[in-house]
């Protein structure tokens, strides 16, 4: 073949792509999503009915009810359930060796028809290690998701050079375990990519080689191949990561990104709010910001995308899960619903509400509580924003959130004297305030002045907050500053985690205010110099 044939027939191939894609685009919005949730919620019954799970909750008599039955009846049997509760109610029910939860449970037939043959890994900070099931069908869905969200952004963008390109996927840990059952487990990206379809690969970077490097030598090893891979022209990761990468490149190729890069037409990112790193994505490009898609994926389903040329994210009610939502003042002081707090289906929303989020799945989670809440902004379309984990900062009763730990810092970062590259804040019950350590890279802020600024934001944004302090309640914030590396110097050290898809707990977690005293120990202890 010619080269001249060769280019005709790869410029047919991208027609032909782009045209599927504004089909698809289309159907996609078509989609009535409260259509969708109850033929979903139906579909679910009908598959688990013969399930161990379906007969204990009398799925067999719930399928083919009308909707408005069925749904009654599925919450009046099934309580919400922690991760914990499954385990000790389903995943390890027959399995008490294993009850520990240190392995993939043996699961076939339980809770969802067959063998379960993958498991996502997610570490917890203050609980074992989750094994999420990862059902075929779930798999095919999750696909279903991401090429609807390229769909639409291709459809969006007609002169996208996306389809002749590739893209860069900054993965977590590569490592996937296998149990004597024949059961795969390990992190989702690591699923992700090892069983992809094949004619993928081509299109995603780095090769198996890069990412299953140590996190600082495939950070140099991506850093290298984004500069010399033109055909790179998207990045998808997590936001802290990505500007660590972006970082990376300036250094190595002493330009401007925009002309280091000028082939990088889009930033998927995902799993924490943009919002406290914005500023930095914006000095890194002085302005000239590729295009942004947020997405909220998880380990036990694919929640949310937004759409080009839009605010917020899109929920996605269409991929295999069935929605339930609960009042974020609902949720008790651990963060989890309260027995008699109410759970709604999608079409009673409200915009302006914040929601926990409830999920029944085709991997056989069953009211699961995730633990991420939402607010909608719209509900037609279903525009949601992320806000945060449902964890308070709520020690001393005050109850702040994560969406407003955030906002302080964004807030912060808005002036150009300061630039917060990563954060948390805890609890110091003795002394009554809160503790906050922000990694930054200018040395000069004054810690009365990012005390101030923080406490005004919260003031603010909470209520409780304002009173407490008011009242003298809670005392004002106490900040240490810490290196622009600092924190992610700490998590590798005392944590074993940095970087791919692990992320930085911006609330302490911990019931005892332990991980932010190991933040500030190791600060003080390591000979690294804070400010």
């Amino acid at each position: 073949m010619t080269l001249t044939s060769r280019i005709q027939n790869a410029g047919l191939l991208q027609k032909m792509l782009r045209q599927q894609a504004v089909r698809r685009a289309g159907q996609f919005e078509r989609r009535d999503p409260h259509k969708e949730q109850r033929r979903i919620l139906a579909e679910l019954l009908q598959t688990a009915a013969e399930t161990e799970f379906g007969k204990d909750n009398g799925f067999g008599r719930m399928k083919g009810a009308p909707f408005e039955t069925a749904y009654r009846d599925y919450k009046n049997r099934i309580p919400i359930r922690s991760y914990q509760e499954f385990m000790a109610d389903y995943f390890y029910r027959d399995q008490p060796d294993a009850s520990s939860g240190c392995t993939a449970p043996e699961l076939d037939n339980m809770t969802w028809p067959g063998r379960i043959g993958l498991f996502c890994e997610t570490s917890g900070t203050t609980a074992p290690t989750k094994f999420i099931p990862f059902s075929e069908q779930m798999f095919a869905e999750n696909r279903r998701a991401a090429l609807d969200m390229i769909s639409c952004y291709l459809a969006a963008r007609p002169e996208s050079r996306i389809p002749n390109g590739k893209i860069l996927y900054m993965s977590g840990s590569t490592t996937l375990n296998r149990d004597k059952h024949g059961a795969w487990s390990g992190d989702m990206s690591a699923l992700t990519l090892r069983f992809r379809p094949w004619y993928l690969t081509p299109f995603v970077e780095p090769q198996a080689e890069i990412s299953a490097l140590p996190w600082e030598k495939k950070l140099q090893a991506m850093a290298e191949l984004l500069l010399s891979d033109d055909r790179i022209h998207v990045i998808s990761g997590v936001p802290p990561w990505i500007i660590l990468l972006l970082k990376r490149c300036l250094e190595l190729g002493g330009r401007p990104l925009k002309e280091l890069l000028p082939n990088l037409e889009l930033i998927i990112h995902g799993g924490t709010s943009l919002e406290p790193y914005r500023s930095e994505f914006d000095n890194l490009f002085d302005g000239r910001l590729p295009d942004l898609l947020e997405l909220l994926p998880s380990s036990e389903a694919f929640m949310a995308f937004q759409q080009p040329d839009e605010a917020r994210m899109r929920l996605t009610p269409y991929y295999g899960v069935f929605f339930e939502f609960v009042r974020f003042e609902e949720l008790d002081r651990k963060g989890r619903p309260a027995p008699h707090a109410e759970a709604i289906p999608l079409e009673q929303v409200e915009t302006g509400q914040r929601y926990a989020v409830i999920l029944s799945t085709c991997s056989g989670l069953w009211r699961y509580h995730i633990g991420d809440t939402i607010r909608f902004t719209s509900t037609s379309p279903h525009l949601i924003e992320f806000t945060g984990r449902d964890r308070f900062l709520d020690k001393l009763e005050e109850k702040v959130t994560q969406g407003e730990v955030e906002q302080a810092v964004a807030n912060l970062n808005r002036n150009v004297s300061w630039n917060v590259r990563e954060f948390m804040v805890g609890a110091d019950i003795r002394n009554r305030r809160h503790q906050w350590v922000l990694a930054v890279r200018n040395a000069g802020p004054d810690l009365c002045e990012a005390s101030q600024a923080l406490d005004r934001v919260l003031c603010n944004l909470n209520a409780d907050y304002a009173t407490f302090r008011g009242q003298g309640r809670i005392n004002a914030p106490d900040v240490l500053l810490v290196p622009e590396d600092g924190i992610y110097q700490w998590s590798r050290v005392e944590r074993g985690k940095l970087g791919g898809q692990s992320k930085i707990p911006h609330i302490d977690p911990t019931p005892d205010s332990s991980m932010i005293a190991s933040l500030r120990d190791f600060h003080a202890h390591s000979g690294i110099p804070a400010t």
